[in-house]
């Protein structure tokens, strides 16, 4: 177990899990994040995200006394910063979420300390990170560089998060880290930190094939799923099940494809690829292509519903989950979120109910359209023309056949083929 103190800037998806999972291994950590009302919930014991076994673990963690939450940024031993990495409209990686939290920790430092970037994050992320703090702090020097004055040093690594959404509690602990440090002895430190929750491999590295490897790792799954999508839409076209397709394909002994969907969601693989794309644009034909494969299959699930909505003047349209995969409340780069928003704009006429039994209000993504509500899924069932399938929720799983009878089902996800 580590002694240092540790301060996680961002707790979201993956820094309150992370935090809540180190305190409960008995590091000290404090969790710093701009929202002051998910500040003060999480204070409570509360959570703000929707993550089996998550609020059980936070109530332990604040009980204890090793987690506590603030808007105000504290000094630390070590820092570690989850927090958003969107990409731009030219698919360049925004890192002006990391660049706003890396001014905010600067003021604090008293040399000594770690910096580690957890985000996912375009290649050279870390070393912009450590310039961007270095800049604001000259009294502070970067370990390994040249150190004439013989200043104070500070550390930096990258260390990207790898879990899946659902089942983070357990993946945090299991799953093996990639610790890719600027110098060997960040990487020995941030291994340590690590080794204190840890129970997978630690895998050493430098700080920027620590970047490249967790870029890798999404664009591998990102090209096979859209092998997936790709198939799709040939398998409609020739009147084919894809879903059969696949299940007899998959048993030859060296094939293994992944299962379509209406798209890629998720911070993860819907953005990650353009990171590498933008690195090196000539090379990445192949991530490129997957990228607009699977960024276009919205728009082919919209073709089908509008299809099925041909001679009905007064539509009703149930769009059965909006968060971008199964039992979780999670909507961001969601395509089920985006082909409901626009069905609404597309269909005036036509009325969307969408369904998602993890929020309980529409998102704001969707304010705006007068012809879209959110409601109940048995209701929208109830009331819809067509029922389009989007997430395979639980909820939507336990249906039982008879309340899809004299519907026109669109389903994206194969659960009722």
């Amino acid at each position: 177990m580590t002694s240092q103190s540790v301060c996680f800037v961002g707790l979201g998806y993956i820094g309150l899990p992370t935090a809540v999972v180190m305190a409960n291994h008995g590091v000290k950590v404090t969790g710093v994040d701009i929202n002051a009302a998910n500040v003060e919930r999480i204070n409570r014991g509360e959570v703000t995200i929707v993550e089996p076994g998550l609020e059980e673990a936070l109530q332990l963690a604040v009980e204890s006394g090793n987690l506590t939450a603030t808007t105000e940024m504290p000094h630390a031993d070590a820092y570690i910063l989850a927090v958003p990495t969107p990409f731009k409209d030219n698919y360049e990686g925004d890192l002006s979420y990391v660049m706003a939290a890396a001014e905010s920790l600067a003021p604090q430092l008293l040399g000594d300390e770690l910096i580690i970037l957890e985000s996912t994050s375009p290649p050279l992320a870390t070393a912009k990170m450590a310039e961007r703090i270095l800049s604001l702090r000259p009294d502070l020097v970067a370990d390994g560089a040249e150190n004439p004055e013989d200043k104070p040093v500070l550390h930096f690594a990258h260390c990207p998060e790898r879990i899946l959404p659902g089942k983070a509690m357990e993946e945090l602990i299991t799953n093996d880290r990639i610790i890719g440090g600027e110098t060997p002895e960040a990487t020995r430190r941030a291994t340590e930190i690590y080794a204190s929750f840890c129970e997978g491999e630690l895998l050493p590295t430098n700080a920027v094939t620590a970047e490249m490897a967790k870029l890798t790792e999404n664009s591998f799954r990102d090209v096979n799923i859209a092998f997936a999508n790709e198939l799709s839409l040939i398998a409609d076209r020739l009147g084919v099940n894809v879903w059969e397709l696949i299940e007899l394909a998959n048993h030859h002994p060296r094939v293994n494809i992944l299962q379509p969907g209406p798209g890629v969601g998720g911070h993860c693989i819907a953005v990650d690829p353009w990171f590498i794309v933008s690195a090196d644009p000539e090379n990445s034909r192949l991530i490129r292509t997957a990228r607009e494969v699977n960024d276009g299959k919205p728009e082919w699930v919209i073709s089908k519903v509008e299809k099925a909505l041909r001679g009905i003047s007064k539509p009703t349209v149930a769009t059965l989950g909006l968060a971008f995969k199964a039992d979780i409340d999670d909507l961001r780069e969601s395509p089920a979120l985006n082909i409901t928003k626009k069905l609404a704009s597309d269909l005036p006429h036509a009325t969307v109910l969408a369904a998602e039994p993890n929020v309980e209000t529409l998102p704001t993504a969707l304010d705006g359209a007068e012809n879209l509500s959110l409601a109940e899924y048995a209701d929208a069932i109830e009331r819809a023309d067509v029922v389009l399938l989007l997430v395979d929720h639980q909820e939507f799983k336990a249906l039982p056949a008879a309340a899809l009878e004299g519907k026109t089902v669109v389903d994206t996800k194969g659960i009722w083929r």
